[in-house]
């Protein structure tokens, strides 16, 4: 029995050998005719002895066709997405930008920006546990069945030097020829076309039949290392670590110190990545080293040492049959394009974007004008000029329209802004269903319904405003379309847990314009309960970090208007959170009480934000620029020679991360 342990053991290693140099390295060392003998011996022997399976043998790739539900699965690192530019203008902006924030000198990473579905995968002690789609960034879905089908990804690594636990992440892709060959036998079943690659594999990775999954040839690139014990500092010799595991690792990937290197690569893929086998849209730049990423640290939405350069957009001519004005969820008016059909960017575009009442007017665009459309990083399209030259029989000027289209109160627009908004906003269906739908977001209250829903609700006179959800019981549901005992009562148990949601969250739910994540979590820091904050005075406010004027004239118009204070009454009456919890306020203190703090540098202990958070907790207030108000410069490797001087003009005291971590 040893000698067929030790075959099959054989078997298993020289199959994932010729796996990782035809899928990863791009080299054929035998026939497909040997390969598949090779394969189906493997086969064989284990079915004849159970006894040795393995669920990272090579023929597990295959899939078995049981359906499995996938299960929602919290990401140990969030999953942010990347700040995005266009221009090189705007790259020169990052690049000065992080020099000025980091006084030091730094690499940059180039990478190509692929064009598919973002994928976490963990490995514990060399063995692939386990897959997870992006998601919301925070949480996404368990495939794990379905990516052991790929086999560009290693089920079991190479070499030992690896971490025990460590976190890599990538992009699954659909090579452009598996993804014509795909629609070619759509097309001949008469299904539906998948729009382009991105949308293929998409689909593919939620198939519930690993089966399907395996049959459709996907491949990847890895492109990111997360732990605790990764070998190294840099960014780029990570990766070099993690191709010698068995990663397939991009080669199109170069370690820049300047900005001229950085455009020469630019250059250089901008024109050759239309001969790579799979679809790109940008080149990522990220910070090489681990710990100045770690100073740089991260905003609510992406890293601050990272950034995406988005290839130029496709352009194409269509002409313009009619002009639609939506409605937000904040009553801004925006005016849509109704097109005649045309293919841009791998999809079929019909409606884009026209901006505002400015752009219409200096495009002096007509109905039946042939326009210019493109697709760059927005969602929709957007229309970026009229072909006059084209003109023949137009029909009528497009003017921005005076009232509301769904309410009819007329419009307005404020001093200094492009859009023009409907002030109804307790009257408004669109701005009343989108008030809704987003208190009920995921990152809100988390309440399980969706857009249609919401309009279902709304239009059966259940629901006019958010606090209605609260008062909504099963047996009204019911009456509704669609509705049955056990989704109904999933609906009224997610409003009940719903009440649990922590205060800084159930703020950000009311809708408040511009408190967004980031914002409602300072503020929720800084006044510990609602009544604090619908009492703050504009000066009070503006003392928060990052609250500027803008922000508090918003907080400070929201909360004088009496609706919006029985609103948020009636909202307590339900039990809603509308102040810090016992643990959230147990870990606070008033150490730092009415002291003023700048940071500057790198540092080793913690990072800037963890820093920031820190100051907050203890009562102090951090601010930007050093002023003889400024209490303490918190001081790193590095610091800022423009700070260091104004410190020593005003004989501020600067301190060291010890010294600060002995303060409180």
């Amino acid at each position: 029995m040893e000698a067929i342990k030790d075959k099959i053991a054989a078997l298993r290693k020289e199959i994932e050998r010729l796996n990782y140099n035809y899928y990863v390295l791009s080299q054929s060392l035998v026939s497909d005719f040997e390969f598949d003998g090779l394969l189906k011996e493997l086969e064989r022997l284990e079915a004849e002895h159970p006894e040795y399976y393995d669920p990272h043998s090579p023929t597990q790739r295959v899939g078995s066709d049981i359906n499995k539900n996938f299960v929602q699965v919290e990401h140990v690192y969030p999953m942010l997405s990347l700040a995005n530019t266009y221009s090189e203008g705007e790259i020169t902006d990052f690049y000065n930008r992080t020099r000025k924030f980091l006084n030091e000198d730094f690499d940059l990473v180039c990478e190509l920006k692929y064009d598919g579905t973002s994928i976490s995968l963990v490995y514990e002690n060399g063995l692939l546990t386990r897959a997870v789609t992006r998601g919301d960034g925070v949480r996404g879905d368990d495939v794990t069945a379905n990516v052991r089908t790929i086999n560009s990804i290693p089920l079991k690594l190479h070499g030992s030097d690896y971490p025990a636990l460590f976190e890599i992440r990538g992009e699954i892709l659909m090579p452009w020829k598996v993804f014509d060959a795909l629609n070619k036998e759509r097309a001949e079943a008469e299904d539906a076309l998948f729009a382009n690659p991105r949308n293929a594999t998409s689909g593919t990775l939620k198939q519930q039949n690993p089966a399907i999954v395996a049959s459709r040839h996907l491949d990847s690139y890895l492109y990111y290392l997360l732990g605790e014990n990764l070998p190294c500092d840099g960014h780029f010799e990570n990766l070099e670590k993690a191709g010698s595991w068995g990663f397939k690792i991009s080669d199109a990937i170069k370690k820049c110190r300047t900005l001229d290197e950085v455009f020469e690569f630019i250059r250089y893929w901008n024109v050759e990545r239309k001969n790579l086998p799979v679809a790109t849209d940008g080149i990522v730049l990220k910070v090489n080293s681990g710990l100045q990423q770690l100073n740089l640290g991260w905003t609510a939405k992406s890293p601050r040492w990272a950034i995406a350069y988005k290839f130029q957009a496709e352009s194409a001519e269509t002409r313009l049959n009619s002009v639609d004005f939506q409605v937000g969820r904040t009553g801004t008016v925006t005016p849509v394009a109704n097109l005649e059909p045309v293919l841009l960017s791998g999809t079929i575009v019909k409606r884009a974007s026209l901006h505002n009442a400015d752009i219409i007017e200096n495009f002096d665009i007509h109905i039946g004008d042939l326009c210019f459309v493109e697709k760059g990083g927005e969602i929709i399209p957007k229309i970026t000029g009229v072909n006059k030259a084209a003109r023949f029989m137009i029909g009528d000027k497009v003017r921005f329209i005076k009232n509301c289209p769904e309410c009819g109160v007329p419009l307005v627009r404020e001093k200094g802004e492009a859009a023009w908004y409907c002030p109804n906003h307790f009257g408004c269906p669109p701005q009343i269903k989108g008030m809704i739908e987003h208190f009920v977001s995921r990152k809100a209250m988390y309440i399980n319904i969706g857009e249609e829903t919401i309009n279902q609700f709304y239009q059966a006179g259940l629901v006019k405003n958010v606090a209605d959800l609260y008062e909504l019981k099963a047996g009204d549901i019911l009456k509704l379309e669609r509705w049955a005992e056990k989704s109904a009562g999933n609906f009224v148990e997610s409003v009940r847990e719903s009440v649990r949601t922590p205060y800084e969250r159930t703020l950000y739910a009311l809708g408040i314009r511009y408190v967004g994540e980031t914002v409602a979590k300072k503020l929720a820091n800084a006044f510990h309960s609602i009544d604090d904050l619908m009492n703050a005075g504009y000066e009070a406010l503006i003392s928060v970090d990052e609250i500027g004027e803008v922000i508090a004239r918003s907080i400070l118009n929201y909360f004088s208007i009496e609706s919006n204070r029985l609103l948020i009454s009636k909202l307590k009456s339900y039990g809603l959170q509308f102040s810090l919890g016992k643990e959230a306020l147990a870990n606070k203190t008033t150490i730092l009480n009415g002291l003023t703090f700048v940071i500057s540098g790198t540092f080793l202990l913690h990072s800037r934000d963890e820093y920031k958070s820190l100051i907050e907790k203890n009562g102090g207030k951090n601010v930007g620029s050093v002023s003889a108000k400024t209490d303490y410069i918190l001081a790193g490797e590095n610091m800022g020679p423009a700070k260091l001087e104004k410190a020593q003009k005003w004989g501020l005291k600067i301190i060291s991360e010890a010294e600060f971590l002995k303060m409180i």
